[in-house]
């Protein structure tokens, strides 16, 4: 098979959950197990740090290999969802994974996925494991997918784990509280194994206390002491909350020599080492354009407080969402002011314009609906004056059309 037909196959076999939703979800870890014994345990023969969060974990994860990269180290490196290619997922510093060895990789073990009928994202977790496996990585840094105790990244023992925040997202899945929620979360804490809350919030301190406390792990919550002083390329107000669990999982961490200047320097060249994209990437000057991948309540707060921030004379919103979002109470957080352009990101669950924009009539928001985030994105560029702002955003899947 070709790259592409690889890939084609992937996808087909059962619905990937960032394009199907509910129906790709197996929430059970048998399948991951099963596999991994097949692979000779690769996740037993390297290092790792995991981090779970509903936002801030892919910039967490990100400028903790961006770390342990200038400190010498050779760092695996595995997140989801991708934006343009497939291999994203996978990298090892900041070099994204060949294509030979994804084919080769299905191929060899095709009849095994087909007849567990694995999960896009099981087999993808199988062939990140193998390949830092093989490639003998220092340590790698696993990002959850989607909660954590059931996560298929969650197989691994972890040097540290790192809880960047809690929110309400997935909560078909996760629970319709942040308690719940953060029980899923907390279920990547190993027994005497540190864990660092990066944001201390009160519905959830009790929670992750109590089971780090069973479990007998060092529990740290990152922002009574925060880590200040530090800067990252990774623009907006919101990193220093991620900046503060990082540092203090680093410290956490034994074992690895990770000098301050590591510290320092890795959190200024984030993208750099990485190739991180989407987190309040600047696309252009004048107009200033804004892609940002932020795509729940929390995260969109946060973002909006940062664009707030922003000189403009005229603000232009390239919007769109999928279907599992509770779109009404995002939309309520929206400037009225901007001009809207509402679009539909090209996956299954992308959420019709039509429906969008009546949902966004209803919070006062106006605008127009167009068939293509590149025909909305166009639009607002036409219509952008230099001193104006674009911001795309409310899905990842809108920006990774425009990236």
């Amino acid at each position: 098979m070709t790259y592409k037909e690889t890939l084609d196959w992937m996808f087909a076999q059962l619905p990937m959950y960032q394009q199907k939703g509910a129906p790709a979800m197996n929430a059970k870890l048998d399948n991951i197990i099963s596999f991994c014994n097949v692979l000779g345990n690769p996740e037993k023969k390297f290092k790792s740090i995991h981090v779970a969060g509903t936002n801030g974990k892919g910039s967490s994860s990100h400028m903790l290999a961006s770390i342990l990269q200038e400190a010498g180290y050779k760092v695996g490196l595995y997140t989801s969802p991708h934006l343009k290619d497939f291999r994203e997922r996978i990298k090892i510093n900041g070099q994204v994974v060949s294509e030979e060895f994804v084919v080769d990789f299905i191929e060899r073990h095709k009849p095994f996925l087909e007849y567990h009928k694995l999960s896009f994202f099981e087999m993808t977790v199988g062939m990140a494991f193998d390949y830092f496996a093989q490639e003998q990585v220092d340590i790698a840094i696993v990002e959850v997918g989607l909660g954590g105790r059931l996560d298929s990244t969650n197989i691994i023992l972890p040097e540290v784990s790192l809880i960047t925040n809690i929110g309400m997202d997935h909560t078909q899945f996760l629970g319709d509280t942040l308690e719940k929620i953060a029980l899923e979360k907390a279920g990547i804490i190993k027994p005497k194994v540190p864990v660092v809350i990066s944001e201390t919030q009160p519905e959830t301190k009790m929670i992750f206390n109590l089971i780090a406390h069973q479990l007998k792990s060092n529990i740290v919550f990152a922002d009574v002491e925060p880590a200040l002083g530090y800067t990252t390329d990774l623009l907006g107000d919101y990193q220093q909350k991620n900046i503060n669990g990082v540092v203090a999982a680093i410290q956490q961490l034994k074992g690895f020599k990770v000098q301050e200047q590591a510290v320092i320097n890795g959190l200024k060249g984030v993208v750099e080492n990485t190739g991180l994209l989407g987190r309040w990437q600047v696309f252009q000057e004048k107009p200033l354009v804004i892609f940002d991948t932020a795509h729940n309540k929390e995260g969109l707060q946060l973002v909006l407080k940062q664009i707030e921030k922003q000189p403009y004379q005229q603000l232009h919103i390239v919007l769109g969402f999928v279907n599992d979002k509770d779109v009404r109470a995002v939309l309520s957080l929206f400037p009225k002011d901007a001009k809207y352009y509402f679009v539909r990101p090209s996956i299954p669950r992308g959420m019709d314009v039509g429906v969008l924009e009546e949902l966004a009539k209803g919070q006062g928001l106006e605008g127009d609906k167009y068939v293509s985030v590149q025909e909305g994105f166009q639009k607002a560029m036409n219509k952008a004056g230099a001193e104006d702002m674009v911001y795309v955003g409310g899905s990842t899947f809108v920006v990774a059309e425009v990236v």
